[in-house]
């Protein structure tokens, strides 16, 4: 991937994607094991509720690995003189109660779910690797978007920086947008490879042919996908005054906004045509918890350096959600280390 496997140098705290204009509360503070799962769930909680972080001086002692339960680990969440302890599900309970902000959101996302006939109970009861299929899908949409409206910027200002001054200079801010699509663009791919390798050897299994057509997809937008991020190449060494440079910024836009409409499609024909049907495979329970660990195996950059990235396109309803689905994770220390990713 070259230079396109960076570190996203976004801080935890921006990670609300759907924010803006928060209620400021005061600090918290998180009392317990630093490397427990609690705490990783938890201070992820806060943060989407834009709440201060709560400080890192956790009381040392031995996280829960292998067999040990989550309760031999104790986690105590103090505001103030107001407290709480106990299983997760208390603590984000405390959360929602004394930070409403993501308790709302849970509440409107879920009445938008319900207009649009679909989740619910059904979303909730479907296979683990669909639902983190699905998040995926809505994070990888959100990116794209973002991506669209950025480049439509770039060819309106044509070489001119923008007036934020953060942003930094013209050639700054290219570089930036080209190590954004770099990240979007490895996701992109891990999450086809996940596809290809986990869900539609079952959907073929049960039906043979059944994925050739989000395969033959899968082949038709790589090419796509790669011929932007040469395109952004050309866009960082050319010199914006050069004659050509305008034409290569609206080639580059052209470029983003046909793979916007081709994913979308792809998305929502998986969503609704596809995905569906593995209720009607009838995985058991085992095989259903392997899938979802071979998801995050065939993932693995998604979930370690881009976990933030993909958490990023989502809203803070549907990334507790997806903390969620990572909790389930057989294999406890890749579970305990994406947890942390998300807060590091």
């Amino acid at each position: 991937m070259g230079n396109c496997v960076r570190t996203s140098e976004k801080l935890t705290a921006e990670i609300v994607p759907h924010g803006g204009g928060a209620t400021v509360y005061p600090a918290v503070r998180l009392h317990g094991s630093p490397n427990s799962i609690f705490a990783a769930y938890t201070r992820f909680a806060v943060l989407h509720n834009a709440v201060a972080a709560p400080p890192s001086d956790a009381t040392p002692c031995t996280a829960a690995r292998g067999g040990r339960s989550e309760a031999a680990v104790p986690m105590v969440f103090r505001l103030g003189h107001d407290g709480a302890s106990g299983s997760r599900d208390a603590l984000v309970r405390f959360i929602d109660a004394k930070f409403p902000d993501l308790a709302e959101e849970e509440e409107v996302a879920a009445a938008v779910t319900a207009l649009d006939g679909g989740g619910g109970r059904g979303e909730e009861a479907a296979s683990l690797a669909v639902r983190v299929t699905r998040l995926q899908h809505k994070s990888m949409t959100w990116h794209l978007e973002r991506m669209v409206r950025w480049a439509e910027d770039l060819v309106t200002r044509g070489g001119t920086r923008a007036v934020d001054p953060k942003v930094g200079t013209w050639k700054m801010e290219v570089v930036k947008f080209g190590r954004r699509y770099c990240q979007l663009l490895e996701m992109m791919m891990e999450h086809a490879q996940m596809e290809e390798r986990v869900l539609f050897p079952i959907f073929d299994i049960a039906d043979r042919g059944l994925s050739k057509a989000a395969k033959e997809e899968h082949a038709r937008d790589l090419p796509i996908m790669n011929g932007i991020k040469e395109i952004i190449k050309s866009v960082e060494v050319l010199d914006s005054r050069s004659p050509n440079y305008r034409e290569t910024l609206h080639n580059l836009s052209t470029r983003l906004k046909s793979l916007q409409g081709l994913c979308k499609q792809h998305f929502m024909e998986e969503d609704v045509e596809l995905l569906p049907i593995m209720e009607a495979v009838g995985l058991s329970k085992e095989e259903d918890e392997s899938a979802l660990e071979q998801c995050f195996v065939v993932m693995q950059g998604t979930h370690g350096r881009l976990l933030k990235f993909l958490l990023e396109g989502l809203s803070p309803h549907d990334a507790m959600k997806y903390l969620d689905l990572i909790s389930m994770c057989r294999d406890k220390e890749r579970m305990e280390y994406m947890l942390r990713m998300a807060v590091e």
